[in-house]
């Protein structure tokens, strides 16, 4: 029974994530433009981005992080209740991206040096459909299956009739 409640809650989990943004760079823009109209990432169970960490369980770090940053990144995400959950978007959050060169010393090499990262969305900057690809792989390692749901098969799949005027 304990299995099935927790199968049941964590389905409820993957299907209700809430984000919160840590846009840095321009890979917020593209950020932004998944949860707009034309990607509409709220379709899929991830709901308007929260302004604060305590109303949140997911954190898109979207953007070069620097040293200056990164006590603000760690602070936030140790706000924010359990469980939670990391996606690093874009080259610069996964590596630092064309910005860590050997000049550039306040650059650092990735988001996981700070925070457990779960998902990587590489791109530069990756587009809002990469984004809603990421969350889906986040709501697959909550759930343990792909959202959304595969449509239903055999018996109980809606049937649907030719249209008039057209044989098989």
């Amino acid at each position: 029974m304990v299995g099935a409640v927790q199968t049941l809650v964590n389905f409820c989990r993957a299907n209700s994530v809430w984000p919160m943004t840590f846009g840095l760079a321009c890979c917020a823009i593209e950020m932004m433009a998944a949860g707009m109209a034309r990607v509409d990432m709220s379709r899929y169970g991830s709901e308007v981005f929260r302004p604060s960490p305590r109303q949140c369980d997911l954190m898109i770090v979207a953007g070069t992080l620097n040293k200056k940053m990164a006590p603000v990144l760690l602070r936030l995400y140790e706000q924010m209740p359990s469980p939670k959950w990391v996606i690093a978007m874009g080259n610069c959050a996964i590596s630092g991206g064309p910005f860590k060169i050997e000049e550039n010393y306040n650059v650092i090499e990735g988001v996981d040096r700070i925070v457990p990262v779960d998902v990587y969305i590489p791109g530069c900057p990756p587009r809002p459909e990469a984004l809603l690809e990421g969350i889906f792989k986040l709501q697959e390692i909550i759930s343990g299956h792909r959202h959304p749901l595969p449509q239903v098969k055999g018996l109980l799949a809606p049937h649907r009739k030719n249209p008039t005027g057209i044989s098989e």
